[in-house]
C-alpha cells in the first residue's frame, strides 16, 4: 500500500515540476537560470526525468546555458556536467553534455578527443579549424590552453606527421581577416599559383598550403572563383587525381570547408546517417556545433540533396531520448 502511494505521489509531484518549469521558462532572462535549479529534482526520487532535460537545455542559447550552469554550481555546490554525466548513458549522454557546454569548451574538447589514439580524427579537427570564426578560433585556443595545460597546436603537431601536419597545424593557428573585402588582383596570381602547383602535383607545397591558411575566406572564395574562369575546372575537380590518396580527400574537404560549410556539414550527415549502422558521433557533432550557426542552411542543403528533410531522416534512423534531443536541436533558433 506504501509502495503505491508513493508512486502516486511521485506522478504527482513529477506533473507539478513540469508545469513549474514551463513557467519558468517563459519568466526574464535571469529566471531562465532557476530553470536548472528545479532540475535537481529531476535527478532525485523517481529515477533521471530525461523528457525535462531535454525541454530545459535544447531550448536554451550558449548564454543561458552558461547562467544555468553557474547557477546551479553557486547553488547547489555541484558541477551541473558531472550530474549530468552520472545520469545519463549512451549517445543521448554525449549529446546533451556536448550540448551544455560553452561553445569554446566544446570545441576544445572535440579538437582533444581528435588527437587521441582510439579517436584520432584530422577531418575533426580539420572541420573545426575551418567552419569556426577567427575570434571562435581564438577563444577555441584560450580554453584548449586552460583546459590541457598545452597549446592547442602542439597537440595537433605531436599527434600529426607528414603532410596532414603541415596543413593542420597552420589551420588551427589561423587569425583570418573576416570582412568582405577581397583584392582581385592577388586572386587572380594566386589562383595561378594554385593551378601550377596542383599542375605540379605538388599539393603540399608550401605556396598552397599559405593561400588556404591564411586569406580570408572572402578571399579564398575570390580565388577559387578565378581557378574556375581561368583554367575551366573547379579546383576540387582537379584534386582528383588520385581519390584513394587520404591527405587529398581531406585537402579537397578543407576548401569545401572554406566556402560552402553548409555542403560540408550535409554530406557528413547523410555519411553519418546512410550508412550500415549510424555514425552517431558523427551525427552528435555536427548537430550540436551546428545547431545556434548554421543549421538552417544546412537543412535545407540535406532536403536539395536527399529529397528528405533532415528531421525526417534523424527520425528514421535513430530512437528514444536521443533522437528527441537531436530533433530539438535541429529545430533550435539563436535566441
Amino acid at each position: 500500500m506504501a509502495r503505491e502511494y508513493l508512486k502516486i505521489w511521485g506522478r504527482l509531484l513529477e506533473s507539478i515540476f513540469r508545469h513549474f518549469i514551463r513557467f519558468i521558462a517563459r519568466c526574464a532572462e535571469i529566471s531562465k537560470a532557476n530553470v536548472m535549479i528545479c532540475a535537481k529534482y529531476i535527478f532525485a526520487g523517481w529515477g533521471t526525468n530525461e523528457a525535462l532535460i531535454i525541454q530545459i537545455l535544447a531550448h536554451r542559447n550558449a548564454a543561458q546555458r552558461k547562467l544555468i550552469r553557474e547557477t546551479y554550481a553557486a547553488t547547489y555546490g555541484e558541477d551541473l556536467l558531472k550530474d549530468l554525466d552520472s545520469e545519463l548513458s549512451s549517445d543521448f549522454q554525449r549529446a546533451v553534455l556536448l550540448w551544455t557546454l560553452d561553445p569554446c569548451e566544446r570545441d576544445a574538447y572535440l579538437a582533444n578527443e581528435a588527437t587521441k589514439r582510439l579517436t584520432a580524427s584530422n577531418w575533426v579537427i580539420m572541420e573545426i579549424a575551418c567552419t569556426r570564426s577567427s575570434h571562435d578560433l581564438f577563444l577555441l585556443r584560450k580554453a584548449y590552453h586552460a583546459r590541457y595545460k598545452r597549446s592547442l597546436e602542439e597537440d595537433v603537431s605531436y599527434h600529426t606527421t607528414g603532410d596532414f601536419r603541415k596543413l593542420l597545424v597552420p589551420l588551427v593557428s589561423a587569425l583570418r581577416y573576416e570582412g568582405d573585402e577581397v583584392n582581385m588582383m592577388l586572386a587572380k596570381s594566386e589562383a595561378k599559383i594554385l593551378h601550377e602547383k596542383i599542375c605540379d602535383k605538388a599539393y603540399n607545397h608550401d605556396e598552397l598550403v599559405r593561400i588556404l591558411t591564411t586569406r580570408s575566406k572572402s578571399q579564398i572564395n575570390a580565388t577559387l572563383n578565378q581557378y574556375n574562369n581561368q583554367f575551366g575546372n573547379a579546383i576540387n575537380k582537379d584534386l582528383k587525381a588520385d581519390p584513394e590518396d587520404d591527405y587529398l580527400t581531406l585537402l579537397r574537404a578543407t576548401i569545401k570547408c572554406l566556402t560552402c560549410p553548409e555542403k560540408y556539414f550535409e554530406k557528413t550527415l547523410r555519411l553519418a546517417i546512410n550508412k550500415l549502422g549510424t555514425d552517431e558521433r558523427a551525427l552528435t557533432r555536427v548537430v550540436v556545433t551546428q545547431a545556434e550557426v548554421n543549421m538552417q542552411r544546412i537543412k535545407e542543403e540535406y532536403h536539395k540533396r536527399n529529397s528528405v528533410p533532415l528531421a525526417r531522416a534523424i527520425a528514421g534512423d535513430t530512437s528514444g531520448d536521443y533522437e528527441k534531443m537531436l530533433l530539438a536541436l535541429i529545430g533550435h533558433e539563436e535566441a
